[in-house]
């Protein structure tokens, strides 16, 4: 026995080191690709960079040549203008002295009149000797020095810091998880978050090889996030997350393992009559089923239940999965259109649905002993509790026990909830989408029981995997005392 417990412990070591040893594989090929990734986006941000300052200098150098331009144009004008004007002037100056050499009396007053007048309209006179352009410069200098020292102090993005998860304040009820974490500071270049999860039956730490893949949830603002419509196939669900900034993302959290208890169970085909024709867990009425012969029925009808259905035997077994017992010649059968689920209930509270076809000629819904007989039907024996649906000449929802009915006045649903807490002998039936309360039966439960369904000239769908509403359980301790029991069905 020692040696046998060695074993198993150095297997379970193995088995560790095994798990730890794909993890550095696999972070080995992450490191690999991760720093291709960051180096390729270190080239593109500054080829980006150098666009930007290449784009930026040739726009800098057309205004540069624009401004040469506009002043050498005014210069060059002002140029031409005075250089025409000192032509005239120098002409009009020669003449002036020619006329001062003249000796003739008339021709010197005429002449010198006419050089009055020309000065007074000489361009020179209407010439400004003031430069319209400056032949500096210096507006267009530039001094990078600012800019130098924000490039030199460029270095890699910090990291955003890693989250944690506060478990005390995380919570599962209603088939949906709210995850809440924090950051060890508070950090303003946060823009998101990223959770993912995975279902798994392991709890602790995740595991190298696991059947569920990662879901990922993107674009989360908060440090709360809130998953919805979940069905809880699995033991746990294993959570962590990360803060990104707007260039890189952090380390993932440590991981988070939560509880994700309900009621899952199967629809047992070895089970079903042979007119039910079963499909996971939709079952839809087959007229063409197998056929049984009538001396057979007559004989069956005369023989006892097996040993495996005893009230003795089932009071020892397991809650978990029943053995599939009904194959063959023990299926329901006549009109017992029945299937069973394949999984008892002998402790706590549990809740599943049945959607069905409201058009069904009939349909039940409920649970019942295992010991239940090929050929009773739900509710016509104390072997099973159920909700009737009677779709002949007028439609009608029943609760039957024991052979006994009572007609429920509401309106039908087109999907049951049921509940049933082992304990308190308690078994109701809801509306499954407005939950509103349609039946309850109190009883004591002697034997495990389990659920079972009927249908003739229809089809149903079960959906498990779901935790009890809280508005059931809420319900159900205002109403533990004025609920309907089966001594009321008449």
């Amino acid at each position: 026995e020692s040696l046998r417990k060695i074993i198993a412990t150095l297997a379970l070591k193995n088995e560790e080191i095994q798990n730890f040893i794909c993890c550095l594989k696999q972070s080995l090929r992450n490191l690999e690709a991760n720093a291709n990734r960051v180096q390729e986006d270190l080239d593109s941000e500054f080829s980006s960079l150098h666009a930007v300052l290449d784009e930026l200098k040739e726009g800098m150098v057309t205004r540069i040549k624009q401004e040469r331009a506009s002043r050498t144009y005014e210069l060059q004008n002002q140029l031409s203008a005075c250089t025409n004007a000192l032509e005239s002037s120098e002409e009009l100056l020669e003449l002036a002295n020619q006329t001062l050499c003249s000796s003739e009396n008339d021709s010197f007053i005429q002449a010198a009149k006419g050089i009055k007048d020309s000065v007074t309209m000489a361009p020179a006179f209407r010439l400004s000797l003031r430069a319209k352009a400056s032949d500096s410069m210096n507006h267009m200098m530039v001094d990078f020095t600012q800019e130098r020292n924000m490039l030199r102090a460029i270095t890699f993005l910090p990291v955003p810091a890693t989250p944690e998860i506060q478990l005390v304040e995380c919570q599962v009820f209603d088939n949906t998880v709210a995850v809440v974490w924090t950051l060890p500071e508070h950090d303003s270049k946060i823009d998101h978050y990223i959770l993912e999860y995975r279902r798994t039956n392991h709890e602790g730490p995740p595991r190298a090889r696991e059947d569920y893949p990662w879901m990922v949830v993107e674009g989360i603002k908060e440090t709360e996030y809130t998953l919805t419509g979940l069905r809880f196939d699995t033991r746990y669900m294993t959570f962590r997350v990360k803060a990104c900034n707007k260039a890189v993302a952090g380390e993932f959290s440590e991981p988070v393992t939560l509880e994700t208890h309900a009621f899952v169970f199967k629809l047992d085909a070895g089970s079903a009559h042979q007119n039910l024709k079963v499909e996971d867990l939709s079952v839809e009425w087959d007229s063409s089923g197998g056929k049984i012969a009538v001396q057979d029925i007559r004989k069956d009808k005369n023989r006892t239940n097996s040993p495996m259905h005893s009230p003795a035997r089932l009071a020892g077994m397991s809650p978990k999965r029943a053995p599939s017992a009904r194959v063959g010649r023990d299926r329901f059968t006549a009109e017992s259109y029945t299937v069973l689920g394949d999984t008892m209930i002998d402790a706590g509270q549990h809740y599943w649905e049945v959607r069905f076809d409201k058009e069904s000629k009939t349909f039940a819904a409920g649970i019942a002993l295992r010991s239940l007989g090929r050929f009773d039907q739900l509710g016509k024996s104390n072997a099973s509790w159920c909700i009737h649906l009677n779709n002949w000449l007028q439609q009608s929802l029943t609760a039957k026990y024991n052979n006994k009915a009572r007609t429920l006045d509401c309106p039908i649903p087109d999907r049951i909830g049921i509940y049933c807490n082992y304990e308190e002998g308690a078994l109701s039936f809801y509306n499954a989408r407005n939950k509103t309360l349609l039946h309850t039966f109190r009883t004591k439960f002697q034997q495990p029981v389990i659920p079972a369904f009927m249908v003739w000239n229809g089809s149903f769908s079960v959906q498990t995997g779901l935790q009890v509403p809280s508005i059931v359980l809420s319900g159900q301790k205002r109403n533990s005392n004025t609920s309907s029991s089966n001594a009321s069905l008449t």
